[in-house]
Parts: structure tokens; sequence; C-alpha cells
């Protein structure tokens, strides 16, 4: 029976994975990219993965860890960054924090009235006829 070992929190968000950690998360995962599917094999560039980015209100701690091919990692990293910007700037606008852009497009241009039954039609009298 193999003794348990308690889990490894972070002291800060900036504070490096330690081997033995990463180990043991790469073997919890059984060495699949969590977000490819694919087997890590030697050789392959990874990194840790935080399931629950820490911009998006995830912790640093070895249970939001997981093992993620380095390119599809930074494709996620790069998703998190701009689902974060998107939903911070929404809700600057809706506090009122953001003041709106004074910029303005030149809108489309006001189609011609049109004619009703209750309007007489106006002829346009071409000058070919007069004569």
């Amino acid at each position: 029976m193999s003794r348990e070992v308690p889990e490894w929190i972070g002291k800060h968000d900036d504070q490096k994975v330690p081997d033995r950690v990463r180990l043991r998360i790469f073997d919890r995962e059984g060495g699949m990219c969590h977000l490819s599917g694919r087997k890590i094999m030697p050789g392959d560039l990874w990194d840790l993965d935080h399931k629950v980015a820490l911009i998006n209100g995830g912790e640093h701690r070895e249970s939001n860890l997981f093992p993620a091919l380095r390119d599809k990692h930074r494709g996620k990293t790069a998703l998190d960054v701009r689902e974060k910007a998107v939903s911070a700037r929404k809700r600057k606008k809706h506090l009122g924090i953001r003041k709106p852009s004074k910029l303005q497009s030149r809108g489309f241009e006001h189609a011609p009235k049109q004619r009703s039954a209750t309007k007489p039609l106006t002829k346009r009298v071409n000058s070919f006829q007069e004569q």
C-alpha cells in the first residue's frame, strides 16, 4: 500500500512547480496531453497547464495542473487571455468605468421617401413629350 502525499499548493502564482510534482502529475494523467488527447512521447516539449486559468480564477495547485504539449498550451493560453480581456472590457463598460469611444461611423444613407396611396403621384414630364 502506498502512502498518501499531500497536494502541492503554490505559495504564489509565479512559483515554479517542483520536479517531483511535475512527475506526479504526468503519472496521474498517464502521460496524455489533456488538450489534444495525444500521448506525450520522449523528446516532446510539454508544459503544465492550469485547467482553469489563473486569470480566470483558477488556483496554482496540483489538482488544477495538467500536462499539455507546448504548442497546444500556448494556443489555449492565448484564448484564455482573449476571453479575460473581453469579459473585463464588457464589465468595465457596464459599470461605467470605461467611457464609450467618441468615434462613430458615418452611418447609412437615408432611403428616398416612399410614396403612399394617400399622396398623389407627381408626373415627370420629359422634354421630348412637351414638343
